[in-house]
């Protein structure tokens, strides 16, 4: 059967327009990265740097990571490769020490470096993939009140996530995460949960002994039987055995369960991974 030319083009402009449709919403690996984290928004006047608004709270899995002040517009960037953190060189971190010798007032009180220990809290400042070099940069500057350093001295760092060559493109944001997740974990603020804790902890002390008469046995039978969680486990299986999240993460198929010391992944509404 013949087709008119006009037939034919517009079907071709249907199909293409369609095509175009769907690539313009299909977000891109960045894209996808950056809604996953609130990025902290940091601010400076007279008295200094400061928190302006608090972003998504990371826990350091991994030290080594170097840091410099907030103040400082180089930094020198960190490696993650192969499972292992990989500061600059001796060589690169003497050249940065002498450029701030000559151009900062920190570096005259010994304050040019610092290193980032595993256990710190830090805030993620912005995320930048290159799939030409199969990287992920993640900024972050640290949190000093939940660290408790006082005076705060907001060391800022970049970690530099290294993929296999010619991998990054084509990976699904699920992997990368997973691979900034062993050094980035989500965390909370739990300070204040550590008083109520203590609260709530005088409380019981203070009615010890009609627990001591009514339910201690039960009590060490609970702690003597740990919960467990399984691969293929529902959401509301998990619920049951750990109770309810800190904080629940959609993304699409995949849902993370976020925990005060682990992290549940499903997908499809079952659990693959646990960490």
């Amino acid at each position: 059967m013949r087709r008119c030319p006009g037939f034919i083009l517009a079907t071709v402009a249907m199909v293409s327009g369609s095509v175009v449709l769907a690539n313009a919403q299909a977000p891109t690996l960045q894209e996808q990265l950056a809604a996953q984290y609130k990025f902290v928004r940091m601010g400076s006047d007279s008295n200094g740097v400061s928190v302006i608004e608090e972003g998504q709270l990371l826990q350091v899995q991994k030290g080594g990571i170097l840091g410099v002040p907030y103040s400082e517009k180089q930094v020198l960037a960190s490696k993650y490769e192969n499972g292992q953190v990989h500061g600059p060189s001796g060589l690169m971190v003497e050249g940065k020490k002498r450029l701030l010798g000559h151009f900062s007032q920190t570096a005259s009180q010994g304050q040019t470096t610092h290193l980032i220990a595993k256990g710190d809290k830090v805030y993620p400042t912005d995320i930048k993939v290159n799939p030409e070099k199969d990287t992920v940069s993640v900024g972050i500057v640290e949190c000093d009140t939940c660290n408790k350093t006082d005076p705060p001295t907001y060391y800022k760092a970049t970690v530099v996530f290294q993929f296999a060559k010619g991998t990054l493109g084509g990976m699904a944001v699920g992997p990368v995460e997973d691979t900034i997740g062993q050094v980035f974990a989500l965390s909370s603020n739990d300070d204040q949960k550590g008083g109520d804790q203590q609260q709530q902890g005088g409380d019981q002390q203070q009615g010890g002994g009609d627990q001591a008469q009514g339910g201690g046995g039960d009590q060490q039978q609970q702690q003597a039987d740990p919960q467990t969680i399984e691969k293929g486990m529902s959401p509301d299986q998990v619920t049951q055995a750990l109770g309810k999240p800190n904080k629940i993460v959609n993304l699409g198929a995949k849902q993370l369960y976020i925990y005060q010391d682990m992290k549940v992944t499903f997908v499809n509404g079952k659990v693959t991974d646990v960490q």
